[in-house]
């Protein structure tokens, strides 16, 4: 045994214990374990050529001699009556006790062992090769060429196995993600976060030994496949856990490893690749069943329903938050970006900072229509918003406007800041009485009033101007906060529609 195939005869592999994968068989026999290839073509991986088997188990091994270089001893030829059958790759054999899917599957706690993980990946990720051809693997156009390849390898199963309108809703929200998001995958690769990574992780594949965690079995039949964005990597272990129904385990990993890099990884992009990782395993659990490994009936519903779940999390929704000063809209607000973890921009912010730039000492009301009501003021306190907006909405972030949106002009500009970002439009407007919203506007203890100068007198006026909003959601701020916010959080968590935008 050794790098490259050697001629040493591995007896007793016909009375080993073996396991079967959709691609390879594995026998394990004393402190050994023996990895063969399928002859089988998946389009993606083809093996049924004999020195393409060869090679791929050079590949393996080397490949995985990055993170685990004390398991993988070498490559060697199986030998039948003298003569070379087959090619295989040679590993120590590891306590499966210690395996990470084994741990959690007897509930056992791995909250420790999920740190030390995430801390060996980053580590690895950082001293992981980097050139202009892997980066170009992590692109916009790239990524959606790597989900319609999985997608003609799933089409088979699409109806007879797969929901066909689940899916079909999957594939265009993927779609509507990737085509807004071109300036942050940009943004990601400048700061160097795409590498030669390990591009399969799963738990059944990692070990939680005492001096550390051993990492196998990297994707090495085609390096497009590993070439990617670090966090599309740890995205797979993630997607993996939470299959498993360990959801807290997940997040633990998640954050351990943002906590152990030094660049941002924001939850948006997050959400897009555990749903392409969770597209990729729909193939895998599909192939699965059609061999007949073992696979449960309903595994690939579960993974699909996975997928959209993650994919709906991972559109950016621009909220709009309107209504007539003293309708409660700031508040609203806050809820908002809280209930997405959004960022939220005010019109009342923008408006008084230009006034503190303008004027010294105190502020006092303006009508309508002069000073900061003038029309080309608001225009530009709206444009001001948008441009912001978009820049985060871009990146992936989800945004919340507080604003009176009584313009039918402004919220046309806000809708088409929506369609060019492929974000989700929500419109939000508050309304209450006029003696309610009076009150609120002398002192009355309108919560969330913020830096508003609004007076009685112009909201009024902004009342008689308003055009109407027949697209908003209408949101009666009159009753108590409780019942209020949970009508705004059952807004907010209502379905993406699958549409093209």
């Amino acid at each position: 045994m050794d790098d490259e195939p050697g001629q040493e005869e591995l007896a007793g592999l016909l009375h080993a214990d073996a396991l079967e994968t959709h691609m390879s068989v594995l026998f394990f026999y004393g402190d050994r374990v023996v990895k063969v290839r399928k002859a089988v073509d998946y389009g993606f991986a083809d093996f049924r050529d004999a020195e393409e088997r060869r090679a791929d188990c050079w590949r393996e091994v080397q490949l995985n001699r990055r993170l685990s270089p004390d398991v993988y001893v070498g490559t060697a030829a199986v030998l039948v009556n003298g003569r070379t059958a087959e090619h295989a790759v040679v590993m120590r054999r590891l306590p499966a006790a210690r395996n990470l899917a084994a741990m959690v599957g007897a509930g056992e706690s791995v909250d420790a062992p999920l740190e030390s993980v995430a801390q060996a990946l980053a580590r690895f990720h950082r001293d992981a090769e980097r050139s202009a051809a892997i980066s170009g693997s992590a692109t916009s156009d790239a990524l959606w060429q790597r989900w319609q390849a999985t997608e003609e390898q799933l089409a088979r199963f699409i109806g007879p196995t797969v929901d066909a309108d689940d899916y079909r809703r999957l594939t265009v929200l993927a779609r509507r993600y990737l085509r807004g998001r071109g300036p942050l995958l940009e943004r990601r690769i400048a700061m160097g976060a795409v590498c030669d990574g390990h591009g399969d992780l799963q738990a059944s594949d990692i070990f939680c030994m005492p001096d550390g965690p051993r990492l196998l079995d990297c994707l090495e039949f085609d390096e497009h496949l590993r070439h990617g964005d670090v966090l599309a990597d740890a995205a797979f272990l993630v997607q993996d856990l939470e299959r498993m129904g360990a959801a807290r385990e997940a997040r633990l990993f998640i954050d351990a490893y943002r906590a152990s890099t030094d660049i941002e990884h924001p939850e948006s992009l997050l959400h897009f690749y555990v749903a392409a990782r969770a597209h990729v395993r729909l193939l895998v659990e599909c192939l699965r069943l059609e061999q007949g490994l073992g696979a449960l009936a309903h595994e690939p519903a579960l993974v699909l329903e996975q997928a959209l779940s993650h994919l709906e999390r991972a559109i950016p929704r621009l909220v709009l938050v309107g209504g007539l000063p003293g309708t409660g809209k700031s508040t609203l607000s806050s809820w908002a970006g809280e209930e997405l973890d959004a960022t939220v921009l005010s019109s009342d912010h923008v408006r008084a900072a230009d006034a503190r730039g303008e004027t010294r000492g105190e502020r006092s009301p303006v009508p309508f229509a002069t000073g900061a009501y003038t029309f080309e003021r608001r225009l530009s306190v709206y444009e001001r918003l948008l441009a912001q907006a978009a820049a985060l909405l871009e990146a992936g972030r989800s945004v919340v406007l507080d604003a009176t949106w009584t313009s039918a002009m402004f919220r046309a500009r806000a809708a088409e800041v929506a369609r060019s970002t492929s974000a989700e439009l929500v419109e939000l407007e508050c309304r209450c009485t006029t003696a309610t919203r009076t009150a609120r506007l002398r002192g009355g203890g309108a919560p969330g009033r913020g830096e508003s100068e609004a007076t009685p007198e112009v909201a009024e006026a902004l009342a008689a101007a308003a055009d109407p909003w027949p697209s908003a959601h209408v949101v009666d701020t009159q009753g108590s906060l409780e019942e209020t916010r949970k009508t705004v959080v059952e807004l907010l968590r209502a379905g993406i529609p699958a549409t093209s935008n």
